[in-house]
């Protein structure tokens, strides 16, 4: 979930007429390029046939990680889209993995509940704690899937713990791992559980501000004892891998990773709110996020191919702005530098219908609620506004990105495609055919009526 402080360009509040034919711009020479080579999709179904993804194929390529987007997490279209994309990359493309915006470390223990270890039971005790942004349905197809699958597909979360919302889920591992190979480093994470306690809690919307609250003594005590802990497990690698195996030593010191990097975060985000933030300090957890992709291909087969679904604004290739003023360097950024082609990003958006508004608020459960908010129509400038012009609003468009520079370049002009697409119910303004190799489009998003919160 990308951070949402910074975020002023909301859209009014009126209601969208539900995505026609008709466009806001007029049809531009983008408009007639996204016509001619876009494909329209007959359902978002995942039980239907999937013949009509195929154009999917050629888009892809040999991309060995391809992100699905959303603009909205909490949107009813745009879940349905991804399980039926998952699906068709690994039962007509060979993929093999699926890596989610969700905890690296809590995604341990639910590979192997992927792999039909436990009972369904399990799913709700492992899951229950999480914000729910619609990781149920793909994974319980896939354990479904894995039982009789020649080449089962492994889950990986790539994320922070608790989307920054405790360092405990990390931690605690780590301390379990250190009781068994290294009793003197265990009071290092111990002393660090003692203070991540104080704040912990369901997301970094909640955990943040309670961090801000410790002093400033705590504060750098922790971040001290986080940066000996990793320090500590890197200069002792040898001795670890002959106690307990290289597999273990490898989580357990990507689990310390996740810790100093949700550690810098909250410090990143506090010096944001207070209006002294270095520029791209909150780049942190997009990081650890790409580095936890990485992390994935490396211990995995050779050849695994990737599904990562995440925010939009996650999985861009160019780095994110608010006001003018550079914010991040998202997951995808770092990853189409590590990966080159072989990282597809693939954005989900809408024309019409609602969005999941989001709003802070430490009194709820995750620390912000979900507003059910109606759309404007599609701004000038805007992808959504290119897909209506090209007569394809109606529909559920799917359309690759790359090569769709004209003869203005990729300087900024007119036809170099639209530089704006909607992030909830306002605008992230990027160059969208440099931020994203394809899109899916669907005429009306709707909020899930069964988020549990």
């Amino acid at each position: 979930m990308p951070d949402r402080s910074h975020d002023r360009n909301r859209a009014e509040d009126r209601e969208r007429n539900s995505g026609g034919e008709g466009g806001t711009g007029g049809g531009s020479p983008f408009a007639g390029r996204l016509r001619e080579r876009a494909a329209v999709l007959g359902t978002l179904d995942p039980d239907a046939p999937l013949d009509d993804l195929e154009p999917l194929r050629a888009l892809i390529g040999d991309a060995r990680v391809v992100a699905l987007g959303e603009n909205s997490h909490f949107i009813r279209e745009f879940g349905l889209a991804r399980e039926r994309v998952l699906r068709f990359l690994v039962q007509r493309c060979g993929f093999t993995a699926l890596a989610f915006e969700f905890g690296f470390s809590e995604g341990v223990a639910l590979d192997a509940w992927v792999q039909g270890a436990g009972t369904e039971e399990d799913f709700d005790r492992q899951t229950g704690a999480a914000i729910p942004i619609g990781l149920s349905g793909p994974l319980h197809w896939l354990r479904r899937y894995n039982r009789t699958a020649t080449l089962p597909v492994r889950f990986a979360g790539v994320d922070v713990p608790e989307a920054g919302g405790s360092l405990l889920p990390a931690l605690a591992p780590v301390a379990e791992y250190l009781r068994e190979v290294d009793p003197d480093g265990l009071p290092l994470v111990q002393d660090a559980m003692k203070i991540a306690e104080r704040f912990a809690g369901a997301s970094m919307a909640l955990a943040a501000p309670a961090w801000s609250r410790l002093d400033t003594a705590e504060q750098g005590a922790l971040s001290a004892l986080l940066t000996r802990l990793r320090t500590r497990l890197r200069a002792m690698k040898p001795l670890y891998v002959e106690r307990g195996g290289r597999w273990e030593y490898d989580v357990a010191l990507h689990r310390a990773e996740a810790a100093c990097h949700t550690d810098h975060q909250f410090r990143a985000m506090a010096e944001l709110y207070a209006g002294r933030g270095a520029v791209a300090d909150a780049s942190a957890r997009e990081v650890f996020m790409a580095d936890s992709v990485r992390w994935l291909l490396d211990h995995t087969p050779p050849g695994t191919r990737v599904v990562l679904p995440a925010h939009n604004a996650h999985i861009q290739r160019t780095p994110v702005f608010f006001d003018g003023r550079l914010t991040s360097l998202p997951m995808g950024h770092h990853l189409h530098h590590a990966l080159g082609d072989d990282y597809f990003a693939l954005a989900m958006t809408s024309v019409g219908g609602r969005t999941a508004e989001m709003q802070l608020d430490e009194h709820t459960t995750f620390g912000f609620r979900v507003e059910d908010t109606p759309l404007g129509p599609p701004e000038p400038g805007s992808l959504e506004a290119a897909v209506a012009d090209a007569g394809l609003g109606s529909g559920i468009a799917l359309a690759g990105l790359r090569g769709h520079h004209g003869p203005g370049g990729t300087d900024g002009g007119a036809a170099s495609g639209p530089d704006r697409i909607r992030m909830h119910s306002g605008y992230l303004h990027t160059p969208v055919l440099d931020a994203f190799d394809g899109v899916l489009s669907v005429p009306v998003s709707t909020v899930a009526d069964d988020l549990g919160f």
